[in-house]
């Protein structure tokens, strides 16, 4: 079995292929994330780092090139393949924590556990575990509009972990967080990855906590280079 939980190999993407209006956004994009590495995404506005994210999650296919989730080819795989393997290998983290409002913190991270069989019991314990881990035990009843920014989205994270993928996915997910609540999270996402060993790609905007993970690659043109612009 690969050590890779991703491989973009040639990635190629445009919309609107083949009008006047064509727009390439990706152009052989290659990347590459091992088990237990931490890699920062950084890009323009526009660039097409989203594009990027949804190749790598899985979310949208590439007109050419391929992507490899834990050494399995699903560039061109049929719907209900993809959706399985984004239950089973990814989590995702966005910008906006989009937690169920109608739900407490404990219960936004049994509902994915349930969706993928696990039982009731094992899934609130699971769900207890992560809170612990990121300092919101005594949070766990509590629901979303009572609890602070930061602490929506450490819950969010515990909920993109809860179901142990083997790759993480996170779009700026402290964008909307004041610079010492944004590095407390970065904080405690980092200590959650680190701890399951599991590979993790994260696109920021912050130079500063990008050059706090393994490896930084940026986004130019639509090709991945390493290193921050300089």
């Amino acid at each position: 079995m690969s050590d890779l939980v991703l491989r973009l190999k040639s990635i190629e993407k445009s919309y609107n292929a083949g009008k006047p209006n064509e727009i390439a956004v990706l152009r052989g994009a290659s990347a590459q994330i091992a088990t237990g590495e931490i890699v920062a995404l950084v890009a323009p506005s526009g660039a097409g780092k989203s594009t990027l994210l949804h190749m790598a999650g899985l979310l949208d296919t590439p007109d050419t090139g391929t992507v490899e989730i834990a050494g399995q080819d699903l560039s061109k795989a049929r719907d209900r393949a993809r959706t399985a393997a984004r239950r089973r290998d990814i989590g995702f983290v966005y910008q906006f924590h989009h937690l169920l409002p109608e739900f407490t913190a404990a219960e936004n991270i049994i509902l994915p556990q349930l969706a993928d069989g696990i039982a009731q019991p094992a899934a609130a314990e699971r769900a207890q575990e992560l809170l612990e881990k990121v300092g919101l035990a005594a949070r766990a009843d509590h629901r979303p509009s009572e609890l602070s920014g930061g602490e929506q989205q450490r819950v969010a994270f515990c909920r993109s972990l809860a179901n142990a993928p083997k790759l993480l996915l996170a779009d700026e997910p402290t964008g909307n967080l004041d610079p010492g609540t944004s590095d407390q999270v970065f904080d405690a996402l980092m200590a959650l990855v680190r701890e399951t060993g599991m590979g993790a790609l994260i696109a920021t905007h912050n130079f500063d906590l990008a050059a706090r993970m393994d490896r930084v690659i940026r986004l130019e043109d639509g090709v991945l280079q390493a290193g921050l612009p300089r």
